[in-house]
């Protein structure tokens, strides 16, 4: 631990290493791995003819072993005395070929053009150790003289950890010169950062390789690139940024490797792996640990392959869920791995094939040798996602409709924005035309959680419509019940109700509303036009002498609601979310719950009518701010969770002496359920309104 200088600055100072290498004496120090990690990518780059400058060489044996399997023209330099002495004496008699020079590689003594390659071991994270001025400057002249002693088409590779500012400053001077940028990762090795073995900060090794060529004045072309593994081929980057972020997203894996293998995950972890070709995720792992499971026999670690489609499902697409998961699966770790939209993926044995080495990095302390990683799932096969469209929406980005198989014989068409990919903006049950198979292959027997199943028999619609008795959203579900709250429900089914819908999405909630309320009148506000337009085409929406949507800012259409005074909703139902995902409230949007607001809210209901909030919000300080801004506003609030998810539906009354008991609550959600079932009318027999107000509190 002596060995180690009290600040990076050290690094640079001559005086730091005289006192290093006198201490430590002629014992050879590595930094960042020797000839044997590094000589699949030194061989691609230096030929053994090359002459070879290795600058900073210091005491490694990286030159010595170079020397020994055939490259003789290497010149050592360093800025130590007592090194090239200690090194000098060590090689003469083995190596007469091989110099080392007492030099300072930022005024050399060398010809211009005079070595075909430079190497560097280290040498630039020894000068480069903070962005000053001064540190700065030294740089450029040790990049000037390194400029200078090759000639077009000659090579400085450096060995690094790439950090930050080193990747800047390296990737920006050599771009400005008009060099070649490549990044090798050296395979899966991780560099010691350390002077002893007992202190080691472990981080990923990186070889820059800039390769000179003729500057051309005015030119903008960049060539840069990056080999992540040293079979791989070179990966074209576009510009500085992305070369950058590439290291980076390296860097970040290994130190998560590294944590992981020597200690639990702490709360969600997840990283996305993408297809090297196309750069586009192909699977996100969700990394999970159960510190109260005993690794009885080999239930140390396994991983668990999501179907597709069923991502957004509460068990794995929330943190508390895949915690559930894991726990019922038995193992320490469990790897959740979710699977991607536009991604082939050729049944359980290619995906085991595909992930055993990635999943197996990942594996937690004490693994056993030769350990047989389990392959799980829910289902015998890996589900059925069909893209049926893509489009861009102004307000909202990227979406996509997907028709996917769910759990069980039932397919579901979804909305699904792709700035938050596993949630499911709006879903609609397909009631099948004529299936098809899409394939099969032999069964095998299964437990409720499946271990290395092949698919098999899946049924696919062909020609699909939607299936308008059923909400597929809990908390659609939830808003429908809560009309019961309303006087007289058992003739709320035929009676005239105005009701006022904030939120489209693919109108599933207007729709039911439409109906099975048959007298009903709803406006429906929506501020994003294609919104309007993937409703009416994916989800049967259709708008008539009831329905009616407003393409309009809701708050700007209540506001003017309110200015007229002339406007009385029996229902106003708020289904809009939030694009600002940072809040910690998805659901409305902040200023749907100001006061101000509120009040011009509570204008346009009728004294007897029903507020109804879908409100989503993780955050607890938040969600009791907004809990008290409505109690200004509304004497009267029930509130109900949606158990398994976020969601918690808000039932607003301007009268406070209309409260009811939730046992009197449930007897008239029985009431409305009667009155909504009609005869020859399509009913979910699954969906019990009465169900739905089970554990309504008041707020």
């Amino acid at each position: 631990m002596e060995l180690l200088p009290r600040s990076s600055q050290e690094f640079a100072s001559a005086q730091y290493w005289e006192r290093f290498f006198r201490r430590r004496g002629p014992r050879s120090f590595e930094w960042y791995g020797g000839y044997t990690e590094l000589c699949g990518v030194l061989h691609k780059y230096i030929k053994p003819r090359d002459k070879v400058l290795v600058i900073g060489c210091g005491n490694s044996e990286l030159s010595e072993q170079m020397y020994d399997v055939g490259y003789e023209d290497l010149v050592n330099i360093d800025i130590s005395e007592v090194v090239i002495k200690q090194m000098t004496e060590r090689n003469a008699a083995r190596r007469p070929k091989m110099a080392f020079q007492h030099m300072d590689m930022m005024a050399m003594h060398f010809s211009d053009s005079h070595f075909q390659v430079v190497l560097d071991k280290g040498t630039l994270d020894a000068v480069l150790t903070d962005e000053d001025e001064k540190t700065l400057k030294r740089v450029d002249q040790m990049f000037a003289e390194v400029c200078r002693v090759l000639p077009i088409g000659g090579r400085y590779i450096c060995v690094s950890l790439a950090q930050d500012h080193i990747l800047k400053k390296a990737v920006g001077y050599f771009c400005q010169e008009g060099w070649m940028v490549r990044v090798h990762q050296i395979g899966e090795h991780e560099g010691k950062y350390s002077a002893e073995p007992d202190a080691q900060f472990f981080m990923p090794v990186f070889v820059f390789v800039m390769t000179k060529f003729k500057k051309i004045p005015g030119s903008t072309l960049r060539i840069l690139e990056i080999c992540p593994n040293e079979q791989d081929k070179p990966l074209r980057m576009e510009d500085e940024g992305q070369l950058t972020e590439a290291v980076r997203e390296r860097q970040r894996y290994a130190l998560l490797r590294h944590q992981l293998s020597r200690s639990s995950a702490t709360g969600d972890i997840s990283l996305d792996l993408c297809d090297k070709e196309s750069g586009k995720a192909r699977y996100t792992f969700y990394i999970v640990d159960s510190p109260t499971v005993r690794a009885a026999n080999s239930n140390h670690f396994a991983a668990f392959i999501i179907p597709q489609g069923r991502e957004t499902e509460w068990l794995f697409g929330t943190e508390e869920g895949r915690k559930q998961l894991a726990g019922s699966a038995g193992y320490r770790r469990l790897i959740v791995v979710a699977l991607h939209r536009d991604q082939l993926y050729h049944g359980m044995e290619g995906i085991q094939s595909e992930l055993s080495t990635k999943v197996l990095e990942l594996a937690p302390k004490g693994l056993p040798d030769n350990h047989q990683i389990p392959f799980l799932s829910a289902s015998n096969d890996l589900g059925v996602r069909t893209v049926q469209h893509r489009g861009t929406s102004k307000q909202s980005g990227e979406y996509v409709i997907e028709d996917v198989k769910g759990d069980g014989p039932s397919f579901f068409r979804r909305l699904v924005f792709l700035t938050n990919r596993n949630v499911v903006q709006s879903e609609a049950r397909l009631v099948p035309d004529t299936p098809c198979k899409v394939q099969k292959k032999k069964k095998k027997d299964r437990r409720k959680i499946t271990e290395g199943m092949p698919a098999g028999d899946v049924l696919a619609p062909r020609n699909a419509e939607i299936d308008k008795s059923h909400l597929c959203c809990e908390h659609h579900k939830a808003m429908i019940a809560g009309l019961a709250v309303l006087k007289n429900p058992e003739q709320l089914a035929g009676s005239s109700l105005a009701m006022l819908v904030i939120g489209l999405g693919g109108g599933s909630l207007p729709l039911f509303i439409h109906d099975y309320f048959t007298k009903s009148h709803v406006d429906v506000v929506e501020i994003d036009p294609s919104m309007l337009e993937v409703a009416c085409k994916w989800f049967a929406f259709a708008q008539g002498d009831r329905m009616k949507v407003h393409i309009t800012d809701g708050l700007e259409y209540i506001n003017n609601l309110a200015m007229k005074g002339d406007t009385s909703y029996n229902v106003i139902m708020f289904d809009v979310d939030s694009k600002d995902l940072s809040l910690g409230m998805s659901c409305p949007p902040p200023a749907f719950v100001e006061k101000d607001f509120l009040q011009q809210v509570s204008q346009v209901l009728a004294p007897e009518g029903i507020f109804i909030l879908n409100l989503v919000c993780r955050d607890t300080q938040l969600k009791k701010l907004v809990l008290n801004v409505l109690r200004e506003v509304f004497p009267l609030i029930y509130t109900r969770r949606i158990e398994e998810e976020v969601n918690e539906i808000l039932f607003c009354r301007r009268q406070g002496e209309l409260k009811l008991s939730p046992s009197e609550l449930q007897e008239q959600a029985a009431a409305l359920e009667s009155q909504l079932k009609r005869p020859n009318v399509a009913w979910d027999l699954t969906y019990v309104l009465s169900d739905m107000l089970k554990g309504v509190q008041i707020v």
